[in-house]
């Protein structure tokens, strides 16, 4: 007899860019696909140094079970942290910790989301969240965005007529997007919260990866500014960009009420973050290594990304349009069909393969109306020799 599935699961299908991994075991092919940090940024002393002093100041909670809401030491180092980032009014106790930010938006989809229920997200958008909104039987209403991040108007509009249960954004370096909100957007979108009583979520897992002037304050720190605004604001973190991602150490920061709902469901699915990961990262918070750490990744993953930038440019020219970024981990482009090139990202992703590079089409990244020209890069992992070399293949791949 056939197993009968959750019909839930009729709305989602396996990730693209997990598909495409499977592609990428050809000899030699270098990968712009991934949205992984380079492992090579990994500070592995200091975390060293952290799981030393976890196991001798702490061994019994260290490796013991532990609280749903998180490591007493981890959440107030987290509040120190988002402190250190304008957020001064955020406690251990408004946040609990995750298992990764990912977490936190499973979270959210199981506390918030009723089937049929209306989300809107940012077109292109975070393809996990798309996912895991749909897996909870979400209508997704796609915000269109531009270089300064969504559209606003056009955002307001939006809710207006969808009247949603919450407004998904990853205002500050956006995956695949790349896109920085501007100021007066994020006070426009808080005032819309205020406006509308609508809960907005801000995704922030890439903020602390700027290359030269530091991005507007996040939603939450700007929430102060904003009467009524931080009673309808959830804020997600994560230590994976800028740590690693294998600690799986994220957070959500959210109203009492929501928090309180999240840890319940966060007991049904894993009792709580892995103990020795948490003690761990308050370890090294509390080092006051992170700083340091922090410097150094900027300074790498911007030259890598001018590098992509310049080397897209002589490649391809005209044929490709992308706003160089600010900071993150990408480059969004689009094919312009200049000259009449080729203007279907999925089909040129295939040319890439089998020259021997690799990227992630940008269609799977649209909760509706795809825009099929549109390609994610990833500079993270591939040094400056290897992105020219990559780049130069993809431009070959583009007249083939």
């Amino acid at each position: 007899m056939p197993l009968q599935f959750a019909t839930r699961l009729n709305n989602v299908e396996t990730s693209a860019i997990r598909e495409l991994f499977k592609l990428l075991g050809k000899p030699g092919i270098i990968s712009f696909a991934g949205g992984f940090p380079d492992p090579a940024m990994f500070d592995v002393d200091g975390i060293r140094e952290a799981v030393n002093a976890a196991l001798s100041t702490e061994p019994g909670a260290t490796l013991q079970y532990g609280a749903t809401e998180g490591h007493s030491p981890l959440r107030e180092q987290l509040a120190a942290f988002m402190a250190s980032k304008g957020c001064n009014d955020v406690t251990a106790e408004d946040l609990i910790v995750t298992t990764g930010s990912q977490q936190a938006l499973d979270l959210l989809g199981k506390t918030m989301i009723s089937p049929g229920d209306k989300v809107i997200v940012e077109g292109p958008t975070f393809l996990a969240t798309i996912q895991c909104f749909r897996l909870y039987g979400a209508e997704l209403i796609s915000a269109p965005i531009d270089a300064h991040g969504v559209q606003t108007d056009t955002l307001e509009a939006l809710i207006a007529e969808h009247k949603p249960k919450f407004v998904y954004l990853i205002p500050t370096f956006g995956n695949p997007s790349g896109a920085m909100l501007s100021l007066e957007r994020r006070k426009k979108v808080l005032e819309l919260a205020v406006k509308y009583q609508t809960l907005i979520v801000e995704d922030d897992p890439y903020g602390d990866l700027y290359f030269n002037a530091a991005p507007p304050p996040s939603l939450l720190a700007l929430s102060a500014d904003v009467p009524g605004s931080r009673a309808l604001l959830a804020h997600c973190g994560s230590l994976s960009k800028v740590l690693s991602p294998g600690l799986r150490v994220g957070w959500m920061i959210a109203p009492p009420e929501l928090l309180a709902k999240a840890t319940m469901c966060k007991q049904f699915s894993d009792a709580h973050t892995s103990t020795f990961a948490q003690a761990t990262a308050a370890q090294y918070l509390k080092a006051g290594r992170m700083p340091d750490t922090l410097a150094h990744v900027r300074k790498v993953y911007a030259e890598r990304a001018l590098a992509m930038g310049s080397a897209l440019r002589r490649e391809l020219g005209d044929a490709i349009d992308f706003v160089q970024p600010q900071g993150g981990l990408f480059v969004w482009a689009r094919l312009t069909g200049a000259g009449g090139k080729l203007i279907d990202g999925g089909e040129l992703a295939k040319r890439a393969i089998e020259k021997g590079v690799a990227f992630v089409p940008g269609a799977p990244f649209y909760a509706s109306n795809p825009d099929l020209s549109t390609l994610r890069l990833s500079f993270a992992t591939a040094s400056v020799e290897k992105i020219e070399e990559g780049v130069g293949r993809l431009g070959a791949a583009l007249v083939a």
